[in-house]
């Protein structure tokens, strides 16, 4: 299937909808959110990646904020950084293409691509900015995966590995994008879209980790009855609390 432009869905919905459906049908749908400590720092990290200019350094380009996009995933996005990285090739060989660098030279025309301006093929890598550490599940290598896969449809390559920089251990954790990985993301996205043409916010379950969220008092899944919104929730608490007043 290959998706409409005006039907592609924002790549970080994925990260929402794989820590829980709720919380993506409360962003995503009904438009609620709270901005807390860590969502703002969080927003904070990513607004200073995308400050910087694009820059070389040694045999590494560095991109930011590149624009994406996956019609055949219906996904659309921006990458926090993509990084080309200069395949090395011997002495007098800059100008060869793949397959005539010489031996021991891995210039796979599948895994790299060519630059405007720029001499020689360069192999591209995602990286995505977190704060916080790492997290137990899949929430944010699903991103990163999803950004590969469409920079793999938008630049005809295959890309192997991203990475996720963490601020608070502040290092890389490289995330290989093996095929569970990329069957997960692509499963995500076709639900998201599910999810969309319904358009109803699925109930919430009451789980350990809600007490991380930042909608969790918006969301309260513990009161909340199924096939009530968070929206309805609060319109009805505050009407409650306009009827005491009177």
């Amino acid at each position: 299937m290959v998706w409409d432009e005006a039907d592609l869905l924002p790549i970080s919905g994925l990260q929402h909808l794989a820590f829980c459906e709720r919380q993506w049908g409360l962003i995503h749908l009904e438009q609620v959110w709270l901005e807390s400590v860590l969502t703002a720092e969080g927003r904070v990290l990513h607004e200073r990646v995308h400050e910087a200019d694009s820059q070389l350094r040694g045999d590494v380009l560095t991109a930011r904020g590149v624009r994406l996009r996956s019609l055949r995933l219906g996904l659309t996005g921006v990458a926090d950084v993509v990084e080309f990285h200069r395949v090395a090739m011997p002495v007098g060989c800059e100008e060869a293409d793949a397959g005539t660098a010489g031996p021991g030279v891995d210039l796979d025309p599948s895994t790299t691509v060519t630059l405007p301006r720029r001499r020689g093929r360069w192999r591209p890598m995602p990286v995505e900015f977190k704060r916080g550490r790492p997290k137990r599940g899949d929430f944010d290598r699903v991103q990163l995966c999803a950004q590969a896969l469409c920079l793999e449809e938008m630049l005809e390559v295959r890309i192997d590995e991203g990475a996720i920089f963490y601020g608070e251990p502040r290092r890389r954790q490289s995330v290989p994008f093996d095929p569970a990985l990329r069957e997960e993301t692509g499963r995500l996205a076709a639900h998201m879209h599910e999810l969309m043409a319904v358009g109803r916010t699925p109930d919430g379950v009451y789980e350990k980790k809600c007490r991380s969220c930042s909608l969790f008092e918006l969301c309260r899944p513990e009161k909340i009855r199924p096939g009530h919104s968070a929206a309805g929730y609060l319109k009805r608490e505050l009407n409650s609390v306009e009827t005491e007043e009177e």
